[in-house]
């Protein structure tokens, strides 16, 4: 399998979907030959060793450049046997004040991984979490996902893939520093123990790790190590506050919209209005009048467009710049869509036969005793992450472009490097990127076209052309995102359903109709099979064994589409919990015991996670205030459960949720801090599918929302109370990025249902 340097993307704060990562394990050697191809040129990390560095508080076990100086200096080199990503050089510094930095190997943009991970390499190492830091890696191989052979940062899969990794990390440094205390004192290293960033010997007598850490990296790197158990753990699975928190809460925390080099300029960029048009006419006069503008450039855009970047010394003059633009626009070669009539277009798809997905014997159908016919509207969503879209790229060389810098919060910070490579016309290792913190992106981050960071190596090629060497840093501002593009698919679901008086569910057929997320990607090879998208299905049927015949449409309409967070579930998780609660309504039964029955002995985490929301809900016993209503709803994705159980009335047509409850099975937990907060920032934005005016739409081709003004987003007055609640369980660690957001959506409308007898159909609720 080849990986296309200029479109491969593969990841998600959040996003990667749940076939992907199955079938991204069968094409793992493909990946990383392609990864290797790309870094051809760069010498092997398995020659890494541990050096001496220099630092502001001395010495330090470190990340070191790779190559030839990496060699011959007196230290010992790291076994063979060892990966680039098992070697603690590119994850571990150690300072001689005892500070230990540990590098992460995932983007943080909220989700906690900044904290997350160095709590699993401190635990492994005994570090005193006092004196524990976090940087981000950057496209370095070392930082490729140890199970995709990629870097990524998606599908709830940090501390999933990332857990085991990062304990031996921690467990290979423990060992050097206690081999180099047993030298120091003369002894054997099975006499010594470590606590809380010290080596222990006889008698008490202890070592720092910063006063031990130069003599540590001439140890021997050890190949095996021994884990602890898991009863000694003393930070997994404590409730630990957040690295950033204190420069997150007072300001103090800078992202890639904050990066600042001398002499910087910034560009904005004027787009098609009609994705892929192209400039028919432009007169840039005005603009070039403006006060700190210092040039005006043709650009290529997304899907073959062409657009206008107006570079200036700063984000206004460049704005005014671009409104001063008299453009005209050639949308003649393109479609141009219109959500009303594609709405129709999609009726009329799902009442036909599509690509049969799952196939049961819909025979009993015709004579079911009860039947249910829905229709269900999904529209396209934004990802609307607060800091919008940003690079900044400084190019080097005098006679032409030999190398380049980049600065941007990207999800794939390898695979962003060889798409800025080819647009630059250089070698892969010749492009260095600097990760940074970025202010969210549910998927949004991580591209299959890489588009906002191609767009931003455009424009800083265009400018050097023009006599411009300065850095430049492209900023789209928050209409442009919402604008730009790259959406969760519109969706409309088409399901008959037969069943008997006690709810046995004698035939589901269904239909799914939408855009392919993949088609057109370099995943379409190995995610479309029998021309379903398996993005478009994940979430249908499970954890549910009903006799389901599931059909697929993908249209092709000139929308960009992409990974949102919770990807295909964002839907199907609402069709399916809304429909059981359906049956068990019609057939006069508990949603909850009727779910219970249908999941048998087969689904345990399912199970586990819907009684702990239920019984600590009150669910059934607290009686609750006059006119609200409980609504249920249980999901899995991304090889996690949340089960949420939610109060909620409607007054004048208008619902409220006042509470959430939720059960939540993701195994063993690191960071049940963490958990909380994506729980309860999910079902935030879970909830804010509900809100009217969550949807973009389009006429003659052109998104009609641009801000938050007339694109909803839930504000704080709409934040119920959430209370979250974990399943115990020692099995290893999944994700939980996303997995609370899919039964939020259900859980609420399976409320209104109850108070109103109707299930909204659409998303938003439309209940007038």
């Amino acid at each position: 399998m080849h990986f296309d340097a200029h479109t491969l993307q593969g990841q998600a704060s959040i996003f990667m979907p749940k076939h992907l990562q199955a079938l991204m394990d069968k094409a793992q050697a493909a990946t990383n030959s392609g990864v290797n191809d790309a870094l051809e040129g760069v010498q092997g990390l398995a020659r890494r060793t541990f050096l001496k560095v220099s630092a502001a508080s001395g010495f330090a076990l470190g990340a070191f450049p790779l190559g030839a100086a990496a060699q011959g200096a007196g230290v010992a080199a790291a076994p063979a046997g060892l990966k680039p990503f098992e070697q603690p050089s590119a994850f571990v510094r150690i300072d001689t004040d005892g500070t230990v930095t540990v590098t992460i190997n995932r983007l943080d943009f909220g989700q906690g991984v900044q904290t997350g991970l160095p709590m699993i390499l401190a635990e492994e190492l005994d570090a005193d979490w006092s004196k524990v830091r976090s940087v981000h890696g950057d496209a370095n191989p070392a930082y490729a996902d140890p199970a995709f052979g990629m870097h990524l940062t998606g599908g709830s899969n940090s501390i999933k893939n990332s857990y085991t990794q990062y304990r031996e990390l921690g467990a290979r440094t423990r060992a050097m520093l206690v081999s180099a205390a047993a030298a120091q004192w003369g002894v054997d290293a099975s006499a010594l123990r470590t606590s809380n960033g010290f080596v222990v010997g006889p008698g008490g007598k202890k070592l720092g790790y910063g006063a031990l850490a130069e003599a540590a990296m001439k140890q021997p790197v050890p190949e095996k190590v021994t884990l602890k158990d898991p009863k000694q753990f003393r930070l997994i699975g404590k409730p630990t506050g957040r690295l950033d928190a204190k420069a997150k809460s007072s300001g103090q925390q800078d992202y890639g919209i904050d990066v600042r080099l001398p002499g910087m300029l910034t560009a904005v960029v004027a787009r098609p209005p009609v994705f892929g048009a192209k400039l028919k006419s432009l007169d840039d006069s005005a603009a070039k009048a403006i006060k700190g503008v210092k040039a005006v450039l043709r650009v290529p855009t997304d899907r073959g467009g062409e657009g206008v970047a107006i570079v200036a010394d700063g984000y206004w003059p460049a704005k005014q710049g671009r409104d001063a633009l008299k453009v005209e626009w050639d949308t003649s070669a393109v479609g141009k869509p219109d959500t009303t009539a594609l709405l129709a277009q999609y009726r009329e798809l799902a009442a036909k036969p599509g690509n049969v997905a799952m196939q049961a014997d819909m025979a009993p159908l015709a004579g079911a005793p009860h039947k249910i016919s829905a229709e269900f509207v999904f529209p396209y969503l934004a990802h609307a992450p607060m800091e919008p879209l940003n690079c900044t790229v400084k190019l080097d060389g005098k006679a032409g472009i030999e190398g380049a810098e980049l600065w941007m919060g990207t999800q794939m910070p390898g695979l962003d490097a060889m798409a800025a490579a080819k647009t630059l016309g250089l070698q892969p290792q010749n492009v260095k990127v600097h990760t940074q913190m970025a202010g969210g992106g549910f998927g949004r981050r991580a591209i299959p076209t890489s588009d906002y960071v191609v767009e931003a190596c455009g424009v800083a090629k265009a400018a050097r052309t023009a006599g411009i060497t300065a850095p430049v840093r492209t900023l789209w501002s928050r209409e442009d995102d919402i604008k730009g593009g790259y959406y969760r698919p519109m969706h409309v679901h088409r399901a008959e359903i037969g069943f008997d008086a006690k709810g046995n569910i004698l035939a589901w057929d269904h239909t799914i109709v939408g855009q392919s997320i993949t088609k057109g990607s370099p995943f379409e090879a190995f995610m479309i099979k029998n021309g379903i998208d398996a993005t478009t299905i994940e979430g249908m049927k499970e954890p549910y064994d009903v006799p389901m015949k599931l059909s697929v449409h993908h249209p092709d309409v000139n929308v960009p589409v992409l990974w949102w967070r919770s990807v295909g579930s964002t839907h199907t998780a609402y069709a399916m919990e809304t429909l059981i609660d359906e049956v068990a309504r019609t057939t006069k039964q508990d949603p909850v015991a009727y779910r219970l029955a249908l999941m048998g002995d087969k689904h345990p985490r399912h199970k586990a996670a819907l009684q702990l929301a239920v019984a600590q809900s009150g669910y059934g016993k607290k009686k609750l205030a006059a006119g609200r209503a409980w609504g249920v709803a249980v999901h899995e994705s991304f090889e996690s459960v949340v089960a949420y159980v939610v109060e909620a009335s409607v007054k004048d047509g208008t619902p409220k949720l006042h509470s959430i409850t939720a059960g939540v099975h993701c195994n063993l937990v690191v960071n049940p801090k963490s958990v909380e907060a994506q729980v309860q920032g999910a079902a935030l934005m879970g909830l804010g599918t509900c809100l009217p005016g969550a949807a973009i739409t389009l006429k003659d081709g052109v998104v009609e929302q641009s801000n938050f003004g007339d694109y909803a987003v839930p504000r704080i007055t709409d934040m119920p109370q959430v209370t979250v609640h974990i399943v115990p369980s020692a099995d290893p660690p999944k994700g939980m990025g996303e997995p609370g957001l899919p039964p939020l959506a259900p859980a609420f409308a399976n409320a209104i249902a109850q108070l109103t007898g109707k299930t909204p159909r659409e998303l938003p609720f439309k209940l007038a």
